[in-house]
């Protein structure tokens, strides 16, 4: 049994405080098998955040080794040593990293992996160098935990366990072992910047220190290895839930020989790639991106939970953010994972985006909405409400039935529950897809329009053509008022185009009666620098997310106000590098590095998404135009590891930034892998992946045409309605409608259509329109407002307020 070896508790309670690493990472590893559910990250060489038990839970923040000849130096390895990385081979997310000393008299290279069948991240390290100069060196593994997504309250033993003293380190049941095939000969647990390892170390270049304990602090653990004149060993580290269950996989794990490891690691990678589409000739680069992107996204997806993806290994500028910000981005992300779940089925995957739409069925609220983002166990973390989250699993759902990929699996409740959603809660959305803002969206409402129609099309299916009809027509009513909220008619960024759609026209969701005038309303833009401007004209705001009703088939690539709409985008957003295009979200962005190269803490400036750039692709191959340029510039951004970053730096180099090059936020996104999968299977395919024929039949086929009508409901109450038009009534509960068009010295009653979303209706057809006669209770020259009154059919009793909407 386990025996701490001491009571020498280390000084400086509790250490400084606690931070992350890096977001940029140059690789992302774990196993295939479900057995090992333990992942890892890398950052300049060496391991970084180690997530456990689940692909959400990080528990380490780093481990290295730090080198020293006891006189006259000491390197760490990710800050002083020259690093180069690489994947094992194609398909696995294994990697060989090479940390050389810049002198060049040793090098430190070690192959990653996880224990494929256990949860314990294995380092085989080889020391080269002149012999001589060699002998002369100790070598320490230095290790913070952050044990249970945080670092502060961990606590640290140097533990004899089997005959043999290791590192262990605790917090709330959650335990960590690390050792290596070597003894140690010098162990120590202390708190960062005052007791621990690197501080002993830089002091005089020797390893001093040597307590049994550090509590409930922000810790590291420090030992040095015992050579022997050993130039080889494997190191491990293990997470369990007791330090019985840590310590039992850390032995075994370093018990069998590195190379069976290996050789079982390299298989499991193998076996998803048996039914892989072919997309190698479409890429401008043999494959490499698409086999590294294929395995990132499978590598997203938790093992305990299967079928929930989170959007990224890693946690933006991470160096500065410590236990005050869990999140990171590995959360779930509805968008970011019905993304991936996509981008899998784009490349030939028909299994695992299935288990990604029951997982989000099973996650759904009972309202019929999804949570702005959650923990994989289902937990919301932020609040918000975006509506195109509850639109994408509608849309998945569809996509799996026309792949003939639902198996045994009905997603009509979940689809039916989020259709009621999307109608009780929009046309505006809380939030838009870049999480900021309130009000009409272009993106929102394409997604919307196209997850109602998808919604329709399986009412369809069950036999239910009424709420198809109806589903259809809510549709309808939005793609015909996307023009008349969101294209400004004043803009002014171009002078020569006036006619532009805006990035979002900002209303407050909360108010029955908004104004939606494009031309009007100021938008606040997020994350602006302190005592920078941060309000400005809504439509002096763009981006392109537009481009999604193109992509869904809701208006043409050739719509004249898509092609001037480009225009803007170009002369605001797009930003030129060494690779290729590449576009900023927004004009006056602050979500990104800041100017001097240091990292976004809380304010910065947005910088160019290379996902931005796939999104342009998939519009010019709508467009007829050649997309290889696109592509290339995709797998210009992707690193050497192939990691496609969230934003690139997008000005001259400067610092530790490159034109073109990663700066500190994610990497890799999943969104970004995504999107060059289906670019790669669109051009396959000779059109956009995402289209959705259902939704292209109806908005753009021959026989296309949208309902005259203007809908009334408690969250959306217009003041006026067009002539011409049908008045429709809604509310989600089964009503009598009373209503006049002469002000009550005629009225008519009728009581409310129920449909299987939630939502009752009544219309009212307003003059003049064709075969309308006075019988229908309408005068065809209509001139005095509509008013009408709700009866509320559980309560047994009249409402007692009057609407009134003009007829104009």
């Amino acid at each position: 049994m386990a025996k701490i070896r001491g009571d020498r508790r280390a000084f400086g309670w509790p250490g400084i405080e606690p931070r992350w690493t890096h977001g940029d990472k140059a690789g992302v590893g774990t196993a295939y098998s479900a057995a090992s559910r333990i992942w890892f990250t890398l950052w300049n060489g060496i391991i970084t955040e180690v997530y456990y038990p689940t692909v959400d839970r990080p528990q380490v923040r780093d481990l290295q080794f730090l080198i020293s000849d006891g006189k006259t130096f000491f390197h760490e390895e990710k800050r002083h040593l020259i690093t180069d990385t690489d994947r094992l081979s194609p398909n696995v997310l294994g990697y060989r990293i090479m940390n050389s000393d810049p002198d060049g008299r040793y090098s430190i290279i070690k192959e990653i992996i996880t224990n494929p069948h256990q949860p314990c991240v294995l380092q085989r390290t080889r020391i080269t160098g002149d012999e001589k100069f060699l002998s002369t060196l100790n070598f320490y593994l230095l290790c913070a935990p952050h044990l249970e997504v945080g670092g502060l309250g961990n606590n640290g033993y140097v533990v004899n366990f089997a005959g043999r003293e290791i590192l262990t380190a605790e917090k709330g049941g959650r335990w960590m072992a690390l050792a290596a095939n070597l003894p140690f000969s010098r162990l120590s647990c202390g708190y960062v910047g005052y007791s621990d390892g690197w501080t002993d170390l830089n002091k005089n270049f020797v390893m001093d220190w040597d307590y049994d304990k550090a509590i409930d602090g922000n810790i590291a653990l420090t030992g040095e290895l015992n050579l022997n004149g050993a130039r080889e060993f494997t190191v491990g580290l293990a997470i369990g839930d007791s330090l019985h269950n840590a310590v039992t996989t850390l032995f075994q794990s370093l018990d069998m020989p590195f190379e069976n490891h290996r050789k079982r690691f390299d298989e499991q990678w193998e076996r998803p790639y048996s039914r892989l589409l072919s997309l190698d000739r479409n890429s401008g680069d043999g494959g490499k991106l698409y086999h590294g992107s294929y395995s990132l996204l499978l590598s997203h997806e938790d093992k305990t939970f299967p079928g929930a993806f989170i959007a990224s290994l890693s946690i933006p500028w991470g160096e500065s953010k410590g236990d005050e910000d869990q999140g990171g981005y590995h959360l779930v992300w509805t968008r970011d994972m019905v993304n991936s779940a996509t981008g899998l089925l784009a490349a030939g995957n028909k299994e695992t985006p299935i288990r990604a739409l029951i997982y989000l069925a099973v996650s759904q609220f009972d309202d019929g909405g999804f949570p702005q983002n959650f923990w994989i166990e289902g937990t919301p973390y932020w609040r918000g409400i975006q509506l195109d989250e509850v639109a994408f699993p509608i849309m998945l759902a569809w996509r799996l039935h026309s792949e003939g990929a639902l198996r045994g699996f009905d997603p009509y409740a979940m689809v039916m529950k989020a259709a009621g959603y999307l109608i009780r809660n929009g046309p505006a959305t809380q939030q838009e897809r870049w999480e900021e803002a309130s009000g009409y969206s272009p993106s929102t409402l394409a997604s919307n329009v196209a997850a109602l129609t998808c919604a329709a099309s399986f009412a369809r299916l069950k036999g239910d053509m009424a709420t198809a009809t109806y589903l259809q027509e809510y549709a309808d009513f939005l793609a015909c008022h996307i023009e008349s909220w969101t294209v400004t008619t004043d803009g002014t960024l171009v002078p020569s185009i006036r006619q532009h759609y805006i990035r979002i026209h900002p209303v407050d969701i909360n108010d029955p009666h908004p104004d939606e005038d494009p031309n009007h309303g100021m938008l606040a833009v997020a994350n602006a620098p302190p005592g920078s401007q941060w309000l400005f004209p809504a439509k002096e705001i763009v981006d392109a997310g537009f481009l999604e009703l193109v992509r869904y088939g809701i208006r043409p690539a050739n719509d004249p106000i898509i092609v001037d709409s480009l225009r803007v985008i170009d002369s605001v957003l797009k930003v030129d590098t060494p690779f290729g295009p590449c576009w900023r979200r927004y004009n006056h962005d602050g979500y990104g590095q800041r100017a001097d190269g240091g990292p976004y803490e809380g304010w910065g400036r947005g910088r160019a998404w290379p996902l931005l750039t796939g999104e342009r692709a998939h519009y010019e191959l709508a467009a007829g135009c050649d997309v290889k340029p696109y592509i290339k510039a995709l797998e210009g951004f992707s690193s050497t590891t192939d990691m496609l970053p969230e934003q690139v730096w997008d000005e001259p180099d400067a610092r530790h930034m490159y034109l073109g090059g990663p700066t500190g936020a994610a990497m890799p996104l999943m969104w970004a892998h995504a999107e060059y999968i289906k670019l790669l299977r669109s051009v396959y395919d000779g059109r956009v992946f995402d289209l959705i024929p259902a939704v292209a039949e109806h908005y753009l086929g021959p026989e296309s045409a949208c309902r005259l009508m203007e809908i009334w409901k408690p969250n959306r109450q217009p003041r006026a309605v067009r002539r011409g038009y049908t008045l429709r009534v809604e509310y989600p509960a089964p009503f009598i409608l009373r209503w006049t068009g002469d002000e009550w010295q005629n009225s008519r009653e009728f009581k409310s259509e129920a449909t299987a979303v939630g939502m009752e209706f009544v219309d009212i057809p307003i003059g003049p329109a064709l075969g309308l006669t006075a019988s229908a209770g309408v005068n065809p020259e209509q001139r005095a407002p509509i008013r009408f009154a709700f009866y509320w059919i559980s309560k047994g009793c009249w409402d007692d307020k009057d609407f009134r909407v003009d007829v104009i």
